[in-house]
Protein backbone atom coordinates (compact mmCIF):
# COMPACT_ATOMS: atom_id res chain seq x y z
CA UNK A 1 0.00 0.00 0.00
CA UNK A 2 1.11 3.37 -1.47
CA UNK A 3 0.81 5.56 2.32
CA UNK A 4 1.08 9.34 1.84
CA UNK A 5 4.62 11.69 3.42
CA UNK A 6 4.02 13.78 5.85
CA UNK A 7 2.62 16.96 6.04
CA UNK A 8 1.05 20.15 7.65
CA UNK A 9 -2.42 20.85 6.59
CA UNK A 10 -3.60 24.25 7.32
CA UNK A 11 -6.91 25.76 6.50
CA UNK A 12 -7.55 29.57 5.40
CA UNK A 13 -10.10 31.58 6.31
CA UNK A 14 -10.26 33.85 2.90
CA UNK A 15 -8.50 33.79 0.03
CA UNK A 16 -5.86 36.61 1.47
CA UNK A 17 -5.18 34.22 4.26
CA UNK A 18 -4.63 31.72 1.84
CA UNK A 19 -1.92 33.81 -0.60
CA UNK A 20 -0.15 34.68 2.34
CA UNK A 21 0.33 30.91 3.27
CA UNK A 22 1.37 29.94 -0.34
CA UNK A 23 4.12 32.90 -0.12
CA UNK A 24 5.94 30.23 2.71
CA UNK A 25 8.57 27.89 1.07
CA UNK A 26 7.22 24.22 -0.01
CA UNK A 27 3.23 25.09 0.34
CA UNK A 28 0.95 23.96 -2.06
CA UNK A 29 -2.29 24.36 -2.72
CA UNK A 30 -5.23 21.45 -2.05
CA UNK A 31 -8.85 21.08 -3.61
CA UNK A 32 -9.96 18.29 -4.76
CA UNK A 33 -6.84 16.51 -3.99
CA UNK A 34 -7.57 13.89 -7.03
CA UNK A 35 -4.23 14.32 -8.49
CA UNK A 36 -2.10 15.48 -6.19
CA UNK A 37 -3.00 13.03 -3.54
CA UNK A 38 -1.91 10.27 -5.74
CA UNK A 39 1.71 11.73 -7.12
CA UNK A 40 2.30 12.82 -3.47
CA UNK A 41 2.03 8.36 -2.37
CA UNK A 42 4.29 8.03 -5.47
CA UNK A 43 6.79 10.91 -3.79
CA UNK A 44 6.74 12.78 -6.86
CA UNK A 45 5.90 15.65 -4.58
CA UNK A 46 6.38 16.01 -1.26
CA UNK A 47 4.92 19.53 0.06
CA UNK A 48 5.77 20.49 3.07
CA UNK A 49 2.21 22.22 3.92
CA UNK A 50 -1.33 21.68 1.96
CA UNK A 51 -3.29 25.08 2.23
CA UNK A 52 -7.04 24.46 1.56
CA UNK A 53 -8.87 25.77 -0.71
CA UNK A 54 -12.34 23.54 -0.64
CA UNK A 55 -14.18 26.02 1.55
CA UNK A 56 -13.31 29.28 0.20
CA UNK A 57 -16.33 31.01 -1.20
CA UNK A 58 -14.49 33.44 -2.96
CA UNK A 59 -13.28 30.46 -5.58
CA UNK A 60 -16.42 28.81 -5.48
CA UNK A 61 -19.89 28.89 -7.60
CA UNK A 62 -20.91 29.59 -11.14
CA UNK A 63 -22.36 32.69 -12.15
CA UNK A 64 -24.13 34.63 -15.30
CA UNK A 65 -25.47 32.91 -18.10
CA UNK A 66 -24.64 31.94 -21.66
CA UNK A 67 -25.36 36.18 -23.26
CA UNK A 68 -23.38 37.93 -20.84
CA UNK A 69 -21.16 35.61 -20.01
CA UNK A 70 -20.01 32.98 -17.36
CA UNK A 71 -17.74 33.03 -14.07
CA UNK A 72 -16.66 29.74 -12.69
CA UNK A 73 -14.60 29.64 -9.42
CA UNK A 74 -11.80 27.39 -9.60
CA UNK A 75 -12.86 25.11 -6.81
CA UNK A 76 -16.46 24.32 -8.11
CA UNK A 77 -16.31 20.82 -8.44
CA UNK A 78 -16.96 19.27 -11.71
CA UNK A 79 -20.00 17.72 -11.58
CA UNK A 80 -21.46 20.68 -10.91
CA UNK A 81 -20.07 21.84 -13.81
CA UNK A 82 -21.46 19.12 -16.26
CA UNK A 83 -24.96 19.06 -14.96
CA UNK A 84 -25.39 23.16 -15.25
CA UNK A 85 -28.24 24.24 -17.02
CA UNK A 86 -26.62 27.51 -18.14
CA UNK A 87 -23.04 25.75 -19.05
CA UNK A 88 -25.10 22.83 -20.76
CA UNK A 89 -27.33 25.09 -22.96
CA UNK A 90 -24.40 27.98 -23.50
CA UNK A 91 -21.07 25.93 -23.71
CA UNK A 92 -21.86 21.99 -23.83
CA UNK A 93 -18.08 21.79 -24.73
CA UNK A 94 -17.12 22.50 -21.47
CA UNK A 95 -19.96 20.47 -19.70
CA UNK A 96 -18.89 17.23 -21.69
CA UNK A 97 -15.35 17.50 -20.89
CA UNK A 98 -16.07 17.65 -17.03
CA UNK A 99 -18.91 14.84 -17.18
CA UNK A 100 -16.27 12.43 -19.18
CA UNK A 101 -13.19 13.34 -16.32
CA UNK A 102 -12.59 10.01 -14.22
CA UNK A 103 -15.35 8.65 -12.20
CA UNK A 104 -18.32 9.92 -10.85
CA UNK A 105 -16.90 9.65 -7.44
CA UNK A 106 -13.76 11.68 -8.61
CA UNK A 107 -15.88 13.78 -10.98
CA UNK A 108 -17.73 15.34 -7.30
CA UNK A 109 -13.94 15.75 -5.77
CA UNK A 110 -11.84 17.30 -8.28
CA UNK A 111 -12.52 20.67 -9.33
CA UNK A 112 -12.29 22.88 -12.45
CA UNK A 113 -9.28 24.34 -11.36
CA UNK A 114 -7.62 21.09 -10.49
CA UNK A 115 -8.30 19.58 -13.50
CA UNK A 116 -7.25 22.65 -15.68
CA UNK A 117 -3.71 22.88 -13.64
CA UNK A 118 -3.69 19.03 -13.83
CA UNK A 119 0.10 17.34 -13.53
CA UNK A 120 1.81 16.52 -17.21
CA UNK A 121 1.64 12.43 -17.56
CA UNK A 122 3.75 9.74 -18.77
CA UNK A 123 4.34 6.88 -18.72
CA UNK A 124 7.71 5.97 -17.39
CA UNK A 125 7.00 9.32 -14.80
CA UNK A 126 3.29 7.61 -13.30
CA UNK A 127 5.28 4.53 -11.67
CA UNK A 128 5.96 3.96 -8.21
CA UNK A 129 8.82 5.14 -6.34
CA UNK A 130 10.78 1.90 -6.70
CA UNK A 131 9.94 1.35 -10.68
CA UNK A 132 11.37 5.11 -10.97
CA UNK A 133 14.06 4.56 -9.14
CA UNK A 134 15.47 1.46 -10.91
CA UNK A 135 14.91 2.82 -14.57
CA UNK A 136 17.34 6.42 -13.46
CA UNK A 137 14.70 8.56 -12.80
CA UNK A 138 13.57 10.82 -16.08
CA UNK A 139 14.10 14.70 -16.87
CA UNK A 140 10.46 15.42 -15.22
CA UNK A 141 11.86 13.89 -11.91
CA UNK A 142 15.95 14.05 -11.33
CA UNK A 143 16.73 12.34 -13.86
CA UNK A 144 19.39 12.81 -17.04
CA UNK A 145 17.13 12.36 -20.10
CA UNK A 146 13.79 11.89 -21.33
CA UNK A 147 12.81 8.22 -21.70
CA UNK A 148 10.74 8.95 -24.36
CA UNK A 149 13.36 11.40 -26.71
CA UNK A 150 16.65 10.05 -24.88
CA UNK A 151 18.58 12.31 -27.57
CA UNK A 152 16.19 15.54 -26.66
CA UNK A 153 16.65 17.92 -23.81
CA UNK A 154 13.27 18.58 -23.12
CA UNK A 155 10.44 16.31 -20.97
CA UNK A 156 7.01 15.27 -23.41
CA UNK A 157 5.60 14.56 -20.81
CA UNK A 158 1.41 14.84 -21.80
CA UNK A 159 -1.02 17.51 -21.17
CA UNK A 160 -3.81 14.91 -19.84
CA UNK A 161 -6.66 17.82 -18.44
CA UNK A 162 -9.99 17.36 -20.76
CA UNK A 163 -11.33 20.93 -19.50
CA UNK A 164 -7.83 23.12 -20.76
CA UNK A 165 -8.29 22.12 -24.68
CA UNK A 166 -12.05 23.55 -23.91
CA UNK A 167 -11.30 26.46 -22.52
CA UNK A 168 -8.72 27.23 -25.11
CA UNK A 169 -11.16 26.85 -27.76
CA UNK A 170 -13.89 28.97 -25.84
CA UNK A 171 -11.29 31.79 -25.49
CA UNK A 172 -11.63 31.22 -21.50
CA UNK A 173 -9.86 33.87 -19.20
CA UNK A 174 -8.03 32.96 -15.84
CA UNK A 175 -7.76 34.51 -13.00
CA UNK A 176 -4.88 34.71 -10.51
CA UNK A 177 -4.13 35.81 -7.29
CA UNK A 178 -1.27 35.98 -4.56
CA UNK A 179 0.31 38.23 -2.27
CA UNK A 180 1.55 40.26 -4.84
CA UNK A 181 -1.64 41.01 -6.37
CA UNK A 182 -3.80 39.72 -9.33
CA UNK A 183 -3.58 38.97 -12.95
CA UNK A 184 -6.12 37.65 -15.88
CA UNK A 185 -4.67 35.58 -18.01
CA UNK A 186 -6.16 33.76 -21.44
CA UNK A 187 -6.56 30.25 -21.12
CA UNK A 188 -3.97 29.59 -23.90
CA UNK A 189 -1.45 31.49 -22.41
CA UNK A 190 -1.42 29.24 -19.37
CA UNK A 191 0.13 26.59 -20.83
CA UNK A 192 3.82 25.82 -21.83
CA UNK A 193 5.07 23.28 -23.98
CA UNK A 194 7.13 21.91 -21.51
CA UNK A 195 6.55 18.20 -19.55
CA UNK A 196 7.97 19.98 -16.73
CA UNK A 197 7.45 23.87 -16.32
CA UNK A 198 3.97 23.21 -18.13
CA UNK A 199 1.76 26.22 -16.50
CA UNK A 200 2.63 30.05 -16.88
CA UNK A 201 1.05 29.80 -13.24
CA UNK A 202 3.95 31.17 -10.67
CA UNK A 203 4.02 28.42 -7.41
CA UNK A 204 2.55 30.71 -4.85
CA UNK A 205 -0.29 31.70 -7.07
CA UNK A 206 -4.08 30.50 -6.92
CA UNK A 207 -6.37 30.16 -9.78
CA UNK A 208 -9.29 31.87 -9.03
CA UNK A 209 -11.71 31.51 -11.71
CA UNK A 210 -12.06 31.04 -14.72
CA UNK A 211 -14.52 33.59 -17.12
CA UNK A 212 -16.23 32.47 -20.61
CA UNK A 213 -17.16 35.07 -22.84
CA UNK A 214 -20.71 35.88 -24.28
CA UNK A 215 -21.46 32.37 -26.35
CA UNK A 216 -23.25 34.59 -29.12
CA UNK A 217 -24.08 32.00 -31.25
CA UNK A 218 -21.04 29.80 -30.28
CA UNK A 219 -20.92 26.06 -30.27
CA UNK A 220 -18.81 23.87 -28.83
CA UNK A 221 -18.03 20.04 -28.73
CA UNK A 222 -15.43 17.70 -26.69
CA UNK A 223 -14.57 14.74 -28.03
CA UNK A 224 -12.73 12.19 -25.72
CA UNK A 225 -10.45 8.89 -26.83
CA UNK A 226 -9.53 6.44 -24.19
CA UNK A 227 -9.21 2.59 -23.83
CA UNK A 228 -11.93 2.45 -21.25
CA UNK A 229 -15.31 4.14 -21.56
CA UNK A 230 -14.64 5.63 -17.65
CA UNK A 231 -12.31 6.53 -15.17
CA UNK A 232 -8.92 6.47 -17.63
CA UNK A 233 -7.24 10.14 -18.38
CA UNK A 234 -7.67 11.30 -22.46
CA UNK A 235 -5.02 9.52 -24.86
CA UNK A 236 -6.66 12.10 -27.50
CA UNK A 237 -8.94 15.11 -27.02
CA UNK A 238 -10.59 17.22 -29.31
CA UNK A 239 -12.45 20.47 -28.75
CA UNK A 240 -14.17 22.29 -31.11
CA UNK A 241 -15.50 25.98 -30.71
CA UNK A 242 -17.18 27.62 -34.04
CA UNK A 243 -19.87 29.93 -34.85
CA UNK A 244 -21.16 30.23 -37.96
CA UNK A 245 -22.67 32.96 -40.49
CA UNK A 246 -25.91 31.63 -42.64
CA UNK A 247 -23.91 28.38 -43.92
CA UNK A 248 -20.49 29.91 -43.32
CA UNK A 249 -18.05 28.84 -40.51
CA UNK A 250 -17.16 32.54 -39.30
CA UNK A 251 -14.94 31.83 -36.18
CA UNK A 252 -13.78 28.39 -35.35
CA UNK A 253 -10.60 27.21 -33.06
CA UNK A 254 -9.99 23.45 -33.04
CA UNK A 255 -7.85 22.60 -30.05
CA UNK A 256 -5.95 18.87 -29.66
CA UNK A 257 -5.83 17.41 -26.22
CA UNK A 258 -3.49 14.78 -24.58
CA UNK A 259 -0.76 14.57 -27.64
CA UNK A 260 1.56 17.47 -26.53
CA UNK A 261 2.52 18.95 -23.33
CA UNK A 262 0.12 21.61 -23.68
CA UNK A 263 -3.21 21.87 -25.47
CA UNK A 264 -2.59 22.41 -29.28
CA UNK A 265 -4.65 24.51 -31.49
CA UNK A 266 -4.91 23.35 -34.81
CA UNK A 267 -4.64 26.67 -36.34
CA UNK A 268 -4.13 25.27 -40.54
CA UNK A 269 -7.47 23.69 -40.21
CA UNK A 270 -9.23 26.59 -38.20
CA UNK A 271 -8.07 28.71 -41.37
CA UNK A 272 -8.96 26.36 -44.21
CA UNK A 273 -12.36 26.34 -42.28
CA UNK A 274 -13.03 30.23 -42.29
CA UNK A 275 -15.39 31.39 -44.75
CA UNK A 276 -16.18 28.03 -45.74
CA UNK A 277 -19.33 26.16 -45.38
CA UNK A 278 -19.03 23.05 -43.55
CA UNK A 279 -19.54 20.60 -46.19
CA UNK A 280 -17.81 17.00 -45.89
CA UNK A 281 -15.51 17.73 -48.55
CA UNK A 282 -14.66 21.30 -46.35
CA UNK A 283 -14.27 18.74 -42.90
CA UNK A 284 -12.14 16.58 -44.22
CA UNK A 285 -9.95 18.69 -45.21
CA UNK A 286 -9.38 20.44 -42.10
CA UNK A 287 -9.63 16.77 -40.16
CA UNK A 288 -6.30 16.36 -42.47
CA UNK A 289 -4.32 19.52 -41.42
CA UNK A 290 -5.21 18.60 -38.13
CA UNK A 291 -3.55 15.21 -38.31
CA UNK A 292 -0.48 16.64 -39.97
CA UNK A 293 0.03 19.07 -37.00
CA UNK A 294 0.02 16.43 -34.22
CA UNK A 295 3.13 15.01 -33.18
CA UNK A 296 2.18 12.18 -30.23
CA UNK A 297 5.02 10.41 -29.19
CA UNK A 298 5.06 6.68 -27.12
CA UNK A 299 4.79 7.84 -23.51
CA UNK A 300 1.11 7.03 -22.77
CA UNK A 301 -1.51 4.18 -23.50
CA UNK A 302 -2.16 2.74 -26.95
CA UNK A 303 0.58 3.43 -29.37
CA UNK A 304 1.64 6.80 -31.02
CA UNK A 305 0.49 6.38 -34.45
CA UNK A 306 -2.73 4.57 -33.89
CA UNK A 307 -3.71 8.30 -31.52
CA UNK A 308 -2.07 9.98 -34.53
CA UNK A 309 -4.73 8.59 -37.00
CA UNK A 310 -7.34 9.32 -34.74
CA UNK A 311 -6.89 12.88 -34.62
CA UNK A 312 -8.14 12.64 -38.25
CA UNK A 313 -11.78 10.68 -37.09
CA UNK A 314 -12.27 12.56 -34.02
CA UNK A 315 -12.21 16.11 -35.97
CA UNK A 316 -14.15 15.05 -38.24
CA UNK A 317 -16.90 13.43 -36.25
CA UNK A 318 -16.80 16.74 -34.20
CA UNK A 319 -17.00 18.73 -36.70
CA UNK A 320 -19.66 17.40 -38.80
CA UNK A 321 -21.83 16.79 -35.55
CA UNK A 322 -21.55 21.01 -34.80
CA UNK A 323 -22.84 21.10 -38.72
CA UNK A 324 -25.11 18.82 -38.54
CA UNK A 325 -24.12 15.93 -40.38
CA UNK A 326 -24.27 12.42 -39.80
CA UNK A 327 -21.40 11.22 -38.00
CA UNK A 328 -19.49 7.88 -39.58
Amino acid sequence: MLRLPSFQYRTPQSLAQACEMLAEEGAVPLAGGTDLFPNMKRRQTEPRALVGLRDLREIQGIRGDGRQGLTIGAATPLVDISEHPAITQAYPGLAQAASVVATPIIRNMGTLGGNLCLDTRCSYYNQSLYWRQALGFCLKEAGDICQVAPGGERCWAVSSSDVAPVAVALGAKLRLASRRGERQVAAEEFYREDGIQYLTKEPDEILVEVTLPPADGIQSIYKKLRRRGSFDFPILGVAVALRQDGDRCQDVRIVLGAISSAPLRARQAEKALQGQPLTRETIARAAELAYKVAKPLDNTDLVHYYRKRMVRVYVEDALSELAGLPVA
